[in-house]
């Protein structure tokens, strides 16, 4: 590792960024079988060798491949875990006004983390590494990955599932042996900060779904409980210099968002429980809710505030940035505080609604606040 510190870092990003225009089009190419595989490679390379030029021209002490080798934030993940292959869905997941592209994951065999291909994504990466940088590798949380394979999103997907695993107690720990594989080998290519992304907290939050659902609290306290307990397994053994934190959101797509509701139905589970270093939060709009839930913050854990919205361009008020960071450390100490967007900016390829230059602009308005409020401490 080239940097002294890991994440978080005063001023953060979350870690996915738009794809320029050349990038989308190899990929529709290559989709369409017209450029081949390394035709495809060449052009995402030279695409993340800029986009981490500008990373570091930004300051930013943390770079990612901006996920610019993949299509969705989680689902490529879980597509190259072995036992697990993609499937066309019957529709595409529901946000507020939208619906995604249609894909899924389906277990066609005993789950495993050999050779996963983000290995040498990462190592990539890491490569591009310069002093005051430290490259970070984002995947989905392991009950990202158990939530979608249980789910009924394509014709005989619970039929294979249980064709190899007779229950869901069995699958999870194949999951988390699986994490953990990937995990050791990330650690070999010299990873030291790796990011759980889960939006598995998020629908628990949103009160709509969970009364049309028939939830009780009884079952979410179960829910959550199981979230904990599989992140937590596949964290089992981890060295001690590796970082993990994790990034919770709401659905992050074209500008839209899935679910909405504070943090309060799940906060004493994944905030006191779960066994990674720092929270990036969402709490960009109300649909986040207030900041009274962070009173559940194991003592010592880091919280990354996502105040800024990758999903619009106009840039926010810095006093009231300043003002909503000091009301946080009402809960959690300034100290143990940070500050990010409230998602990446395209957690899918299709990205979000704005252009490159108004990205750059809200991680400049990020660092300005970040100096404003802890001065250049990182």
């Amino acid at each position: 590792m080239s940097y002294k510190h890991n994440s978080p870092f005063r001023f953060d990003v979350v870690g996915s960024f738009l794809r320029p225009d050349v990038l989308k089009q190899a990929r529709a190419d290559h989709e369409a079988g017209l450029i081949t595989d390394e035709q495809l490679t060449c052009v995402e390379d030279v695409a993340i060798r800029d986009l981490v030029a500008k990373q570091k021209a930004a300051g930013l002490h943390v770079i990612t491949d901006g996920e610019f080798r993949r299509s969705y934030w989680h689902l490529d993940f879980m597509w190259g875990l072995g036992g697990i292959e993609r499937r066309t869905a019957r529709e595409g997941y529901q946000f507020h006004d939208e619906e995604t592209t249609a894909d899924t994951a389906v277990v066609v065999g005993r789950v495993d983390g050999a050779n996963h291909p983000f290995v040498r994504h990462f190592e990539f990466v890491k490569a591009l590494e310069g002093e005051g940088q430290v490259a970070k590798q984002t995947i989905p949380a392991p009950i990202q990955t158990y939530s979608e394979v249980i789910l009924d999103r394509t014709d005989g997907q619970v039929q294979s599932l249980r064709s190899v695993y007779a229950t869901n107690e069995e699958l999870a720990a194949d999951i988390a042996a699986a994490y953990r594989t990937v995990i050791a080998d990330l650690y070999a290519a010299g990873c030291r900060n790796i990011q759980f992304d889960d939006c598995t907290w998020g629908i628990y939050c949103d009160k709509d779904f969970v009364a049309k659902t028939g939830l009780a609290p009884v079952d979410i306290q179960k829910v959550c409980e199981l979230g904990v307990e599989l992140n937590n397994a596949a964290l089992e053994g981890k060295p001690d210099d590796l970082t993990v934190t994790t990034h919770v959101c709401r659905g992050n797509y074209h500008s839209t968002y899935a679910f909405e509701g504070g943090y309060d139905p799940v906060a004493p589970y994944l905030f006191a429980k779960e066994d990674v270093d720092a929270f990036y939060l969402e709490f960009d709009t109300p649909r986040a809710g207030g900041f009274e839930p962070l009173a559940h913050v194991a003592p010592g854990k880091k919280v990354v505030l996502g105040l800024v919205t990758s999903k619009q361009p106009g840039l926010e008020d810095e006093d009231l940035l300043e003002r909503r960071i000091r009301e946080a450390a009402q809960y959690v100490p300034l100290k143990d505080l940070y500050l990010s967007p409230q998602c990446g900016f395209a957690s899918c390829e299709i990205g979000n609604k704005l252009t490159e230059d108004e990205q750059w602009a809200k991680v400049a308005l990020i660092k300005r606040v970040a100096r404003r409020v802890w001065g250049d401490e990182d």
